[in-house]
């Protein structure tokens, strides 16, 4: 007996459900869960391994926050080696994009070998870079001693100027090969017959730029700002594993804070207090460019 039209259409109007259902499970226990767990957690103190129950202690914990300078220092770490990080990043990103979009011998090759620092893990990378900035013995030496007036070897990570300029250094040259992709493929997808017209009326290099391809790849670009700020908030591996956060907490980051709050002073409650500090700002953040997204598109309308 075939099933009625009625209970195929119920069925297949069940589909859609049915297959998201797997993602809204993993969505809602592993990222949802957690992230309510630790908003709670930091409206109380929690003393693991002593047995007790958490004891709820309200907005105490963003008080201490509030209150303490390290935070602050952190903060202030964090969103200035973010905005280095972007700057230097998208703009070597823009450059070899821009390059590599022109057709040259040998072009595919020379795309996949700028792919290297994305693909390499953090470790290593972090382990050849300790060994070129070595005091001691490090390459980089070399090309510090040819700058007129430096006659010792520079202390990379272990001066505080220089170490938030090398884990900057380091960490954009890391990132800017996944933005250069993004970017390129924005690029291929201006339409060429758009450049030909404007080459007809007389325009040169900077106004083909100005005029056709910036507009062209800006709301990528928009995309990759806000993806850079998230990446750098949540940046952790590369300089924890290259400064730990010093000399003197001067590369110390958000995320580095909270880990040292926890797994260090065990100081679980106030590390909960201060990753819902950084949620809120990456959220924040996130809003605001859903907001310039939907002005430009009303703009655009």
């Amino acid at each position: 007996m075939k099933p009625s039209s009625g209970k195929v259409h119920r069925r297949l109007h069940l589909l859609p459900y049915l297959l998201a259902l797997p993602i809204i499970l993993y969505e809602g226990i592993f990222i949802v869960s957690p992230i309510l767990q630790g908003i709670y957690g930091s409206f109380t103190r929690i003393d693991l391994g002593s047995g007790k129950p958490q004891i709820w202690v309200g907005l105490a914990n963003y008080a201490r926050m509030f209150a303490d300078d390290l935070f602050w220092q952190a903060l202030k770490n964090t969103l200035t080696i973010s905005a280095m990080v972007i700057i230097v990043a998208l703009v070597a990103a823009l450059a070899t994009a821009l390059l590599f979009n022109r057709p040259f011998r040998f072009r595919a090759g020379a795309r996949a070998l700028m792919m290297i620092p994305w693909a390499f893990p953090e470790v290593p990378v972090v382990m050849i870079f300790i060994w070129i900035l070595s005091p001691q013995f490090g390459v980089a030496n070399v090309v510090a001693r040819l700058i007129p007036g430096v006659t010792q070897n520079p202390m990379w990570l272990q001066d505080s100027n220089l170490a938030i300029g090398s884990v900057v250094l380091i960490s954009a040259w890391k990132a800017f090969p996944f933005y250069s992709l993004v970017i390129l493929a924005a690029l291929q997808s201006v339409s060429q017959e758009l450049y030909d017209a404007a080459k007809v009326d007389g325009a040169n290099v900077f106004q083909l730029f100005r005029n056709i391809t910036l507009p062209g790849i800006l709301p990528t670009i928009e995309v990759l700002l806000v993806l850079a700020v998230i990446f750098s908030f949540k940046g952790f591996a590369l300089i924890f594993l290259l400064t730990g956060g010093g000399p003197n907490y001067a590369t110390e980051t958000v995320i580095l804070r909270i880990y040292n709050a926890a797994f260090r002073f065990y100081d679980y409650s106030y590390a909960a207090a201060m990753g819902v500090a950084g949620f809120v700002i990456s959220l924040v953040i996130a809003i605001g460019f859903i907001i310039m997204q939907a002005r430009r598109a009303r703009e655009l309308a």
